[in-house]
């Protein structure tokens, strides 16, 4: 009929399938050609006239949308896709409550109660009634224990209000009537380490792994479990096992990598960190615990390497450019320093020992003004900070401004909190303050 721009004839429910068949291709364009022939053959046809406004709802044309459906209403008072889309609407208005009435009304005429149940639960998510939300995912379970995303909905609602006790009491039966459901064996471990019960916690994700052996998340619990107690060759074990089951993550690789490093495999765990950055390169935990690893080694030209590529895939990690400064430090690059304390500056998150670093770098660089300048900065985050203080007072004085300087030393002298560290680090880079007794 495109093809020869001829208008055939078509049922009402032809239309539909050919709607749909365009809709679910993503070819929305013909979906509404067909849609409009076919309203013109049946204008009055219900489910025509639903996917017209399912269509506008997806273009955003709410208005249209809701006038189109309270005219379906009048047509078809009993027909619960038009309680449900006009809830649709209000929900995407933020209009939560007026989208719960109509699914009310919806639950009047369906047959089938446990979509609508599930979408009661989630409009009651939105406003954070969490027990009215609990009820409707508790239906939703009744009717179909293998509705999973509403388990993990009412395991979110028991967590938001504090109820663990309740929630591993709801588990314990949902097994009873389900004793091979290896999520609900799994969720029950979970909630057994926060209740800080190892010993029943390894049970239940045992079950969960004779319930499914190739319950990949099990063993990734399990794993992590056995890294609490310490036990970690029995848990790279079960990561292992996860492998097996599904393919290599970074995840996986960098939690095998933690664990070789508790044993002292500081090789083989840097494999595994290694392992770990090449399958997600932008896994900022693997490269920082790297980074770590080869700086208790001592490999401090290998490590500020790695720092170096981490920020090309992390360029916004706050934790990985302060490692840059003190790996940095470490190596005497004070100008390295410098450009990492910018970037830091720049994100906006400093501590004290950043600020440190970017002083004495500047220090070291003879660059009196910028460490005068970023010391002053620095000591308005630290106000009582006798080490940045002093380190003022001296690129002051190194400025000519001596009597400024001597003032911030004897204020400083008064408050008597200089340790035999920070006399060493001020002397050492002003040793004309040596008169003054710090």
């Amino acid at each position: 009929m495109l093809k020869t721009n001829k208008v055939l004839f078509f049922d009402g429910i032809e239309f539909e399938n050919i709607i749909l068949h365009y809709i679910d291709h993503g070819k929305f364009n013909l979906a509404k050609k067909a849609l409009s022939i076919g309203m013109d053959q049946h204008p009055k046809n219900i489910e025509l006239m639903l996917l017209k406004s399912e269509i506008l709802l997806f273009e955003g044309a709410f208005k249209d949308a809701e006038k189109l459906l309270v005219e379906i209403e009048i047509l078809s008072p009993e027909n619960e896709e038009i309680y449900v889309q006009r809830a649709s609407i209000f929900s995407k208005k933020k209009k939560h409550k007026l989208a719960i009435a109509l699914l009310y009304k919806a639950l009047t005429v369906t047959e089938n109660p446990i979509e609508i149940n599930n979408l009661i639960g989630n409009e009651y998510l939105f406003i954070e009634n969490f027990n009215k939300a609990k009820e409707y995912f508790i239906r939703c379970l009744n009717e179909n224990h293998e509705d999973y995303q509403s388990l993990y909905n009412l395991l979110y609602c028991f967590e938001k209000l504090n109820q663990i006790n309740e929630a591993k009491i709801f588990l314990k039966e949902f097994i009873d009537s389900d004793p091979y459901n290896e999520i609900a064996w799994h969720q029950l471990g979970k909630l057994y380490i926060k209740l800080n019960e190892y010993d029943k916690a390894m049970s239940a994700f045992d079950f969960s792994i004779i319930s499914n052996e190739s319950y990949c998340s099990a063993y990734i619990e399990k794993g992590k479990l056995l890294e609490k107690v310490d036990n970690y060759q029995e848990a790279i074990k079960n990561y292992q096992i996860s492998f097996k089951l599904n393919s290599p993550n970074a995840f996986i690789s960098h939690r095998i990598g933690l664990c070789h490093m508790k044993l002292g495999n500081s090789t083989l765990a840097m494999n595994f960190f290694e392992k770990s950055i090449q399958l997600e390169p932008n896994h900022e935990q693997s490269w920082i615990d790297l980074i770590n690893l080869l700086q208790r080694n001592n490999e401090l030209l290998k490590s500020q390497l790695y720092v170096r590529r981490s920020l090309e895939v992390n360029g916004d990690s706050i934790e990985l450019w302060r490692k840059s400064a003190e790996i940095n430090f470490k190596i005497k690059f004070y100008n390295d320093v410098c450009t990492a304390c910018e970037h830091i500056d720049s994100i906006g998150n400093h501590s004290l020992k950043t600020w440190k670093f970017w002083v004495d770098s500047m220090i070291y660089l003879k660059n009196w003004d910028s460490a005068h300048k970023i010391g002053l900065r620095a000591s308005k985050s630290f106000p009582n900070n006798s080490s940045l203080l002093l380190r003022v007072a001296g690129c002051k004085i190194r400025l000519g401004k001596k009597k400024e300087g001597h003032n911030i030393i004897k204020e400083t002298i008064k408050r008597k909190n200089i340790t035999n560290q920070i006399r060493k680090k001020i002397n050492a880079f002003f040793p004309e303050l040596l008169n003054f007794n710090l």
